[in-house]
């Protein structure tokens, strides 16, 4: 996998025009937090439709919305980083949900490690001030 200054980079590019963009896509999606259900680490954020939430809920793995693909994407088909659903939440508002998940393996996001292991969470890198970003210890 090629390495990005954006996703490896220590230049912080937060991307506040994500949920515009997803907006004009035209599919109707909302976000779902996708969290480790033994040690309650969130493992990343993603999109699900009305389809993705019925195929997970019937496959019992994390089906979501790529965005960028515009298709449904079944976390781990290729990499085999699949996430076995536990249950899944929705908010007070009903405006997102919860995956609760158990990896099938140790991977997560479609980012390397230092060693070129998968990484176990999207989120290695900690904001320590406004311009301040760096790795959190053991993630880099």
């Amino acid at each position: 996998m090629v390495s990005t200054e954006l996703e490896e980079g220590l230049s912080l590019q937060l991307d506040f025009s994500k949920l515009q963009s997803v907006a004009e896509t035209g599919q109707a999606v909302i976000p779902v937090v996708l969290q480790h259900a033994e040690t309650g680490d969130v493992l990343y954020v993603a999109y699900v439709n009305q389809q993705a939430i019925a195929a997970t809920l019937a496959e019992g793995t994390a089906v979501l919305w790529s965005t960028s693909r515009n298709e449904l994407w079944r976390k781990g088909a290729t990499s085999g980083d699949v996430l076995n659903v536990v249950d899944v939440r929705v908010n007070c508002e009903q405006n997102a949900v919860l995956y609760r998940v158990i990896p099938a393996k140790t991977g997560v996001c479609h980012t390397r490690n230092a060693d070129g292991e998968t990484r176990t969470t999207c989120y290695y890198r900690q904001l320590g001030s406004a311009d301040d970003l760096h790795f959190v210890e053991g993630l880099a």
